[in-house]
């Protein structure tokens, strides 16, 4: 599958989008850990995922109509789903990252997607690396090392990063957003899937596949917090709907380092208000992360 030449006006409105959901997405990142933690996962995630649809739904309804519902066949339909499911794993790991450690120290490892992305679409879609991108992946690499960094051996920052529970769910949560992001890349291009349709499918399959789980573990604490995840949900809609629209500009290897700099606004976030240890070279990680993203991005 060869890459389709990009116009300039596609790369502008792409990384509008890009750049917007990154903020929406990184502000989210910083209240889960301030307000959500002590929730179990498939609560948490349940139910914000519930108020993003219901935020999102009548958006999609009204921009789309039924027309972009009819004309889908059954395969697509199930490569969506698919793909779906796929981010329910993303999201759990990532919460359950977040959940273990802090967010400046978790934000910048599970936002190292590109490392991922970039090897799936080259081989699956054609996709050619510049001299740039493989610079901007060797810096991402260097973010995770920055992260886990302290006093000792030359290899103990990636040791940790591979034995700490909390690096290690954030590394898992980056390689599974990854496969979404490619496989959205084609969704969204390949098979002209409606972004506004996918979201509210997204959506309510996270619901659906984990509201048994949310119902085990009781939604008690829920209704005195209803307004923030209600909050937490109108963030999700509106960064879902930047994020696919991203998608229809340009290929996920641009489009997912970009977005992947919301770490650099938890990590400030985080450091400044929550007062988490290590700031400084928490923020020079999550700096490099962005730098890499840029030279990903450039080339």
């Amino acid at each position: 599958m060869k890459r389709r030449p990009i116009e300039a006006a596609s790369v502008k409105l792409g990384l509008v989008f890009a750049i917007a959901s990154a903020f929406l997405f990184g502000s989210y990142l910083f209240l889960l850990k301030r307000y959500f933690a002590s929730y179990s996962a498939p609560v948490y995630v349940c139910v914000v995922m519930a108020f993003g649809l219901v935020w999102y739904a009548p958006i999609a309804a009204v921009r789309t109509g039924t027309s972009a519902v009819a004309g889908l066949s059954t395969g697509v339909v199930a490569y969506a789903i698919g793909l779906s499911l796929v981010t329910v794993g993303a999201q759990l790991t990532f919460f359950a990252a977040v959940a273990a450690g802090e967010v400046s120290y978790v934000a910048p490892l599970s936002k190292v997607v590109p490392l991922f992305v970039l090897p799936l679409e080259v081989a699956l879609l054609g996709e050619r690396l510049a001299p740039l991108q493989v610079a901007g992946v060797l810096v991402v690499t260097g973010a995770i090392y920055v992260a886990n960094f302290d006093a000792g051996a030359l290899l103990d920052p990636f040791k940790r990063a591979v034995t700490t529970r909390a690096a290690q769910l954030a590394l898992l949560s980056a390689a599974t957003w990854g496969v979404v992001d490619v496989g959205r890349r084609v969704l969204l291009q390949e098979l002209a899937f409606q972004p506004a349709v996918f979201v509210v499918l997204q959506l309510a399959v996270i619901v659906l596949a984990l509201l048994p789980l949310a119902v085990r573990r009781g939604f008690g604490g829920v209704r005195s917090d209803l307004g923030k995840f209600a909050g937490m949900g109108l963030l999700v809609a509106l960064g879902n709907h930047m994020v696919m629209a991203a998608f229809t500009q340009l290929p996920a290897s641009i489009v997912s380092p970009v977005v992947n700099t919301q770490a650099v606004v938890a990590v400030v976030l985080g450091g400044v208000l929550l007062g988490e240890d290590a700031f400084r070279m928490r923020l020079l990680a999550a700096g490099l992360a962005v730098g890499g993203v840029t030279l990903i991005t450039v080339g």
